[in-house]
C-alpha cells in the first residue's frame, strides 16, 4: 500500500464527502468479544516497521515471527522480469546507484527511472538498503539490499516449509498513468508465470487498486483469490463515467457502494480498503473516521467477502477495527498486531522456524 494512494486531500475531505460508510463512532468503548476465527495478520512489505521494506530478511524474520500472511508489491523491469517493490519509480529515498552496468550506460543513474524503463541486472546494481527508511526507527537497515524478484520471495516460503503461510501478492499496474508501468496485460502474465512456476500457487492471492488487472488475472487464472483494494478517492464518486481504477466499473452504478461494486469483479474474496480518514490518523485523533465501519463489513459478510485494511500500525486503532469485525489487517509492525492477539486469546499464526543448512 502507499501513502501516495492515500491521497493528501483526504485529510482535508469536508465531513459530507466521506461516505455514509466512514462515519463509524470512534468514541470510547468495550472490547466486544470476538469469535476464535482466524484473523489474517499480513505483514506489510514484510513489514517495514522492524526490516528494510520488501527484503528477504524482512519477509524471512516475518515467517520465525509467526503472521498470517506476507504482503508484497510487484513491477515489470524492460526485460519482463518480476520485480519485488512498491515504487514504478525507483525512490532515491530507499535506493541509490552504486555505478552504471556498463561504461556510458545512456540510463545510468538509475534512481528515478521507472522500473518498466530498467533491464533487471540494471536495476541488480542498486543498494536499496543503504539507509533505514525515515520515520521508522525500529527498522533494521539491511545493508546493501538488491531489490528481489518475485521468484526468490516464492522460494524464501518454500525453502521455511512454511504451508500455512499466504502471499498476498499485489500487481501495482498505475491505471491512472498506464504509461508508467508495463502494460497490464503483460504485467499481470508475468507475475501469473511466476507464481504458477512457483509449485506454491495454492499460497497465493492477488490484490490490485487496478480492477482491471484483477479482470485479467481471473480471466488466466481463475481458481486465483482476488482482493479488491481502493482510496475511496480512487472510487471516483459522483464524478462522470467510470473510473480508470475500476476496470470499466462506474461505482455510481452502485450508488457508490464499494462493497457492491467490487463484489460485481469475478473472483474478489476479500475488500482492502484505507482503514480511515485521514490516511495515517488514530482513534485518539479528533474528527478521524473509519473507513470500514460495522456496516461495510456486514454487507461484505453477507456477500461472503472478508474486510482486510490498510495499512494500520497504532495499537489502540487496530483494536478499534478488530471490534468493528475486520477479518485481518496489513501492517508495518507485525509484532505489535501479534501481541494484541495474544492478549485477546485470538489464534495466532504459526511461527516457522529458520531451516537448517
Amino acid at each position: 500500500m502507499s501513502l501516495r494512494h492515500a491521497v493528501a486531500g483526504l485529510a482535508l475531505l469536508p465531513a459530507l464527502a466521506v461516505p455514509a460508510s466512514a462515519h463509524a463512532a470512534t468514541a470510547p468503548h468495550q472490547h466486544e468479544p470476538r469469535p476464535r476465527a482466524t484473523f489474517d495478520l499480513q505483514a506489510h512489505r514484510g513489514g517495514l516497521g522492524l526490516t528494510t521494506e520488501e527484503s528477504l530478511e524482512g519477509f524471512a524474520k516475518a515467517i520465525r515471527l509467526g503472521v498470517s500472511t506476507l504482503e508484497l508489491d510487484t513491477q515489470i523491469t524492460k526485460d519482463r522480469g518480476v520485480v519485488v517493490t512498491h515504487d514504478r519509480q525507483v525512490s532515491a529515498q530507499k535506493c541509490k546507484d552504486t555505478g552504471p552496468l556498463t561504461p556510458g550506460d545512456a540510463m545510468y543513474p538509475y534512481v528515478g527511472k521507472y522500473i518498466k524503463d530498467l533491464t533487471l541486472a540494471q536495476i541488480k546494481t542498486m543498494d536499496c538498503g543503504y539507509q533505514q527508511l525515515p520515520g521508522f526507527p525500529e527498522q533494521e537497515q539491511i545493508k546493501g539490499h538488491r531489490m528481489a524478484e518475485l521468484k526468490d520471495a516464492l522460494n524464501l516460503v518454500r525453502s521455511y516449509g512454511a504451508k500455512r503461510i499466504k502471499l498476498n501478492i499485489e500487481t501495482k499496474v498505475e491505471a491512472g498513468a498506464p504509461e508508467q508501468t508495463a502494460p497490464r496485460k503483460l504485467f499481470v502474465r508475468r507475475v501469473h508465470e511466476v507464481i504458477r512456476r512457483s509449485g506454491i500457487e495454492k499460497q497465493v492471492s492477488v490484490q490490485s487498486f487496478d480492477w482491471g488487472a484483477l479482470k485479467e488475472m481471473h480471466r488466466i487464472a481463475p481458481s486465483y483469490p482476488l482482493v479488491a483494494l481502493t482510496n475511496y478517492d480512487f472510487l471516483e464518486i459522483g464524478k462522470p463515467g467510470a473510473s480508470p481504477w475500476l476496470g470499466g466499473i462506474d461505482a455510481d452504478d452502485y450508488d457508490g457502494d464499494f462493497v457492491r461494486a467490487a463484489a460485481s469483479v469475478p473472483g474478489v474474496t476479500a475488500l482492502s480498503p484505507n482503514y480511515g480518514f485521514p490516511q495515517n490518523g488514530t482513534v485518539a485523533d479528533p474528527g478521524f473516521r473509519f473507513y470500514p465501519d460495522r456496516k461495510m463489513v456486514r454487507d461484505a459478510h453477507r456477500r461472503g467477502l472478508k474486510v482486510i485494511p490498510w495499512t494500520c500500525d497504532d495499537p489502540a486503532t487496530v483494536e478499534a477495527l478488530m471490534d468493528v469485525g475486520i477479518d485481518g489487517i496489513i501492517t508495518d509492525y507485525p509484532d505489535r498486531v501479534r501481541d494484541i492477539m495474544a492478549t485477546r486469546g485470538m489464534p495466532l499464526p504459526t511461527p516457522y522456524p529458520a531451516p537448517r543448512r
